[in-house]
């Protein structure tokens, strides 16, 4: 069992940034694939991106390939996402995810542990 902390969201101007962490408990979090995923209001939870066990590997959507960066600490066992050249259409919940599924899942079903969100806004 794991469970997840976010914290980082905010409010920010067009074009600006944001960073947000997903701190895991317990010992087994080098053992999750991880992913950020995010839920703007009136719409499903969409995946944003993953990362594999080791952190060598990332897969990213592509409305945020390129300006967003995911990267994670085992020995801290946090994740991060850093947020660049943020756009209004950004504005969502952001959520981080377990997986113990390899590949790199992109469903919210193959997701086992969910964190309780963070708010991120993007202001035009």
């Amino acid at each position: 069992q794991v469970q997840l902390v976010e914290s980082g969201g905010g409010l920010v101007q067009a074009g600006g940034s944001l960073k947000l962490f997903c701190v895991a408990s317990g010992r087994t979090f080098g053992s999750y694939a991880m992913g950020w995923f995010r839920q703007a209001p009136g719409k499903e939870r969409e995946f944003v991106v993953s990362i594999s066990r080791s952190g060598s590997s990332t897969y990213y959507a592509d409305s945020v390939s390129g300006r967003f960066t995911i990267s994670r600490d085992n020995a801290k066992n946090t994740v991060y996402l850093q947020m660049n050249s943020l756009k209004p259409e950004d504005t969502a919940v952001y959520y981080c995810g377990a997986t113990d599924l390899w590949g790199f899942p992109k469903s919210t079903r193959d997701y086992k542990h969910w964190g309780q969100g963070s708010q991120v806004t993007v202001s035009s």
